[in-house]
């Protein structure tokens, strides 16, 4: 004979396999039965706008000396910058950084002792990285020459990115709807019921930019302009709708 326990739990299973398909709330009303999707709307296009973070790096004896051969670097980078067309509001200071350069030790010979090395400060390093929003990507290789040319030693990395996207989203929103519609008209299809109207329909957006261009020290200049690729960049909108279904008739 089977137990008190495992006959309550057979009768609760019987409960569940015949329960309505609504659910019941504590008032005793009954949610409509539903479907739920996600849909996926994409829309790739090609970037209109580059990103550059470009640094000068100076050394001096003292910080005064440093920080005086970086300010006359990067005035000579900004001039440069604004005579190829960058607009001031597309130059933004990142970073400025000081830091003292210690002595190194001299290499010991494996029959000589080693002696205890105390560092010093032998001068001093000041690191400026700008910002440059480049808004003519035709004639982004010649900015980039450019800046190296008047003297920019570094390159920290080039992102694309599309400048006014809210046309595109909007594409992919409606992409993505329909792309929701066809997976649930499938799905009641298949179970043998209706589709309603949608009751609920929340949006997870995703852009997707491309990965930045990284580049390490760059040479004092360069002979011809440097080849630029942006290729495009994927835009993606995600629905989650839930829609109300009736029993066929």
């Amino acid at each position: 004979m089977p137990n008190r326990r495992t006959a309550l739990t057979a009768c609760v299973a019987t409960l569940l396999l015949v329960s309505p398909v609504g659910a019941e709330d504590e008032k005793g009303r009954h949610d409509p039965p539903t479907i739920s999707v996600t849909g996926t709307g994409k829309i790739s296009a090609a970037p209109d706008v580059a990103e550059i973070n470009v640094g000068v790096v100076s050394q001096g004896g003292s910080a005064s000396e440093a920080l005086a051969a970086n300010n006359e670097a990067v005035a000579a980078l900004l001039d440069v910058l604004k005579s190829r067309g960058i607009a001031a509001k597309d130059i933004q200071t990142a970073n400025i950084t000081i830091n003292p350069r210690y002595s190194q030790p001299e290499p010991v010979r494996p029959e000589q002792r080693t002696r205890d090395f105390v560092p010093k400060i032998v001068g001093y390093e000041v690191t400026n990285t700008v910002t440059v929003t480049s808004r003519k990507l035709d004639k982004l290789g010649e900015v980039l020459d450019a800046v190296v040319t008047a003297g920019a030693n570094q390159m920290h990395g080039i992102s694309f990115r599309i400048d006014e996207p809210d046309k595109l989203l909007d594409q992919a929103r409606k992409d993505a709807l329909a792309d929701a519609r066809r997976k649930a008209e499938l799905l009641a299809g298949e179970a043998g019921v209706v589709l309603g109207a949608p009751l609920l329909i929340q949006e997870g957006g995703d852009v997707r930019p491309p990965q930045p261009l990284m580049y390490g020290a760059m040479r004092a200049a360069m002979a011809e302009a440097v080849p630029v690729a942006p290729g495009e960049q994927e835009l993606s909108v995600t629905l989650q709708v839930v829609y109300r279904i009736e029993p066929a008739k």
